[in-house]
């Protein structure tokens, strides 16, 4: 047998396997009986670490969000019904000078305040629903902005609490607010509408309907909803022969269209 120095043990064999012949020789020690022991080669075991599993891609969607700028108009429609006195409620009453039956429901869609399409509903008489839902299809595609839209029966037949609630409207059977002996407004009959009240107050003798629309009788700043000459409203009353009440020199009414222009 051949016996090295311990400095060329450790130089060969390095500190882990000094370590590993101390250990050996302690075992032969302490068993005397032992088999006589044999050439060990250490081995080196690698592990293997399993690779993380990849984030999957997000998967697309058919259906994109409806967003402000994603947002598609419907197209403009409308249809028509019959109405009954007690849908009528207090906007009608016997010895008006049209009947429930000379009337329609014209319901319509509009173009919101929101930027959104709304389907919205006036009462008119029959011989004026082509005009009005030909002047309201072109209000729409001119994305010309409406509050709101409903029958004034909503409102008990009170053309105050309507306007206050900057509703659009047409038919209610009561007199004109104007000067002079009384007479039927062309509401009475069906033949006038009302648009974006608040927006487009009705002056009369320094007072202003809606009192709240007072703001808006300054017509030089011209602001969301109001209806200036050249505007789409104007535009589309002209277009079916029915005139603008925002002409009248002494009280106008910018909020009103009608048949006659009165």
């Amino acid at each position: 047998m051949i016996t090295l120095p311990a400095k060329h043990v450790r130089h060969a064999l390095g500190a882990a396997g000094l370590a590993a012949m101390i250990a050996l020789a302690g075992c032969q020690d302490s068993h005397a009986k032992a088999a006589p022991a044999t050439s060990t080669v250490a081995t080196t075991t690698t592990t293997t670490l399993p690779l993380p599993t990849p984030t999957p891609a997000p998967r697309k969607t058919s259906q994109p969000i409806k967003t402000a700028a994603t947002y598609v108009a419907p197209a403009y429609t409308y249809g028509t019904a019959a109405v009954t006195a007690a849908e009528l409620g207090k906007s009608w009453h016997s010895g008006c000078p049209v009947g429930p039956s000379s009337l329609r429901t014209l319901s319509l869609r509009y173009w919101g305040f929101d930027g959104r399409a709304h389907m919205g509903a006036l009462v008119v008489t029959t011989r004026a629903v082509p005009a009005v839902a030909a002047a309201f299809r072109s209000i729409y595609n001119a994305r010309f902005p409406i509050r709101r839209m409903t029958p004034i029966a909503a409102y008990g037949g009170d053309d105050n609490k309507s306007m206050a609630a900057d509703n659009t409207s047409a038919f209610n059977c009561r007199y004109a607010v104007a000067d002079g002996p009384k007479r039927w407004s062309l509401h009475a009959y069906g033949e006038a509408v009302d648009i974006d009240a608040l927006e487009n107050p009705y002056t009369l003798d320094g007072r202003v309907y809606p009192p709240a629309g007072k703001p808006y009788t300054d017509r030089s700043n011209v602001r969301r909803g109001m209806i200036v000459p050249g505007s789409a409203p104007v535009r589309a009353f002209s277009s079916v022969g029915w005139g603008w009440g925002g002409r009248w020199s002494s009280s106008p009414d910018y909020q009103h269209f009608s048949s006659s222009g009165q």
